[in-house]
């Protein structure tokens, strides 16, 4: 069957850019990058073998200066040296036609002094996440704030230069963007913190320096996503209304998709689990039609994309596209029984996975062998 929904061309409600299709995939962590992160042939190769089938294509993400680094072997767009490779790596994702986003971050407090060689993590309050492993951050001065927000210009600036399509600012997983609008670790008094408008504000500065930078910029049509989480666990912490109230903010903004980081699709509250809604059909129903979505988390088959383009804008498939590349130009080519939905280790140098990415799929999965794939590596990141 070739007749799906998602099969079908998307264009943006605010640029004249089209997707050949509605299938996107989203940022996942390769942990492919050299130490500075410089791209990798590997990293090149990698992206290669997975483009030219989907409308859409977001790379893991990318550090916007040397604070912002949260693990190692990932990208940095922290620099105008970095553009040669990142250029590269903009080609390679956009072989056949696929659209090219590049995700940009801060990881603030979700590093530690080990991966910034000696420098304390930052954040917006010196409050360390309620996870094993990780420290105390400082609070950003607010120099230094408006300097990171700078950066995220910087790095949208660079992402032009290299050849992307777009880029996407990285709202979620508890990153910087994240922390700064979360009650949890931004405890701040001043007007960078305290109540709820007032820690919207650094997410706010983001996008219109996003936003500034594109118009000045940019030679022809630009892409501007943002990705949230849609809850958090903490307390306290973001809520769904938390998060309603942001989208109501960036409908304003002009940014042209929202990305929703779940690992289920069809996952309901985790802060409330007697209520039975699903968040996305909340979030889809309060954007109203204002932003195309795209969703993620646990789709592998075509009959789940199907159900999942009946509901939304775009549909991105994350861990599947690790374990089978040519999802899309299979079911194109009525071969949908072809589909690989596992892989063995002899797969591993078909399907351009290094060693450095095994270890981390591994370590994500419980050092599964025969590397099934089935346990999240990255849709969340």
């Amino acid at each position: 069957m070739s007749d799906y929904t998602f099969l079908k061309p998307f264009t943006f409600k605010n640029q004249p850019i089209t997707l050949k299709n509605r299938i996107v995939i989203p940022p996942m962590t390769t942990r492919l990058s050299f130490e500075d992160g410089t791209v990798t042939q590997d990293e090149i190769e990698y992206y290669q073998k997975r483009a030219g089938g989907v409308g859409l294509f977001i790379t893991g993400t990318a550090n916007v200066n040397p604070l912002g680094k949260g693990f190692e072997g990932e990208l940095s767009v922290a620099d105008d040296r970095f553009i040669p490779g990142l250029s590269r790596l903009a080609t390679a994702m956009k072989t056949g036609g696929s659209k090219a986003v590049l995700q940009i971050f801060s990881a603030g407090r979700m590093s530690n002094s080990k991966i910034l060689r000696g420098q304390q993590p930052v954040s917006a309050s010196a409050v360390a996440a309620p996870r094993s492993g990780y420290e105390t951050p400082r609070a950003l001065t607010t120099e230094e704030i408006k300097a990171t927000i700078h950066d995220f210009g910087q790095a949208v600036r660079r992402a032009i230069e290299a050849g992307f399509d777009g880029v996407e600012l990285h709202g979620a997983n508890t990153y910087l963007i994240q922390q700064f609008y979360s009650p949890h670790s931004n405890r701040r008094t001043d007007e960078w913190g305290g109540t709820r408008d007032k820690r919207m504000r650094f997410p706010l500065a983001v996008v219109h320096e996003a936003e500034k930078v594109i118009a000045e910029t940019a030679d022809r049509p630009f892409l501007l996503g943002y990705r949230i989480s849609p809850e958090e666990l903490e307390q306290p912490g973001i809520t769904l209304d938390d998060t309603l109230a942001l989208i109501d903010a960036l409908k304003a903004t002009k940014i042209d998709y929202l990305h929703v980081s779940q690992s289920d699709v069809w996952r309901t509250s985790l802060r409330d689990p007697d209520n039975p809604a699903i968040i996305n059909d909340v979030i889809r129903d309060h954007v109203a039609g204002a932003l195309p979505i795209i969703v993620v988390g646990g789709i592998k088959t075509p009959e789940e994309a199907e159900k999942a383009a009946a509901a939304f804008d775009l549909v991105a498939i994350g861990h599947e596209m690790i374990r089978e590349p040519h999802w899309v130009q299979k079911i194109l080519a009525h071969d949908e029984k072809a589909i690989r939905y596992q892989i063995a280790p002899e797969d591993l140098d078909e399907l351009g996975i290094a060693p450095t990415f095994l270890d981390f799929i591994e370590s994500i999965s419980g050092g599964a062998k025969g590397v099934p794939l089935t346990t999240a590596t990255n849709d969340e990141h």
